[in-house]
């Protein structure tokens, strides 16, 4: 028994094992390398090089209108098959509906239903005008 001791601190360092690995739970996880292992603004940082560098190259993929047109299409659809996500966004949207409703009966009381005053006094100048041109 002595001698499976000594030798279960050594596994694992054979040839081709030289990555770290974390313990989460019951599983080893190895751990992470390369890209994966820089937080997001170093990643953004050297994409936006790679980026750059195509373009300079003139290898770099831009989009056309169409094709712009398309993949936004292509989104929308997407996006409308989630109905509980398309019910939420309604619901804001009749929320903001109703409050903005609400906001303009508070301040100008039930002009907003009939216009504002201001509307009301270019339609009157506007039948004015024709009895200002007579005199």
């Amino acid at each position: 028994m002595a001698s499976n001791q000594g030798n279960e601190g050594n596994q694992g360092k054979g040839a081709g094992s030289s990555q770290k690995t974390e313990v989460q739970g019951a599983q080893k996880v190895p751990a992470k390398r390369g890209f994966a292992a820089m937080n997001e603004e170093q990643q953004r940082e050297i994409a936006s090089k790679g980026g750059q560098a195509a373009h300079q190259k003139g290898t770099a993929h831009e989009f056309d209108s169409e094709e712009a047109r398309r993949a936004g299409q292509k989104g929308g659809e997407a996006v409308s098959r989630n109905r509980e996500h398309m019910a939420e966004i309604g619901r804001k949207g009749g929320e903001s509906r109703q409050s903005a409703n609400r906001d303009n009966e508070n301040r100008g009381g039930s002009a907003s239903r009939s216009g504002s005053s201001e509307q009301s006094s270019k339609t009157g100048r506007q039948g004015s005008s024709k009895n200002d041109d007579k005199a």
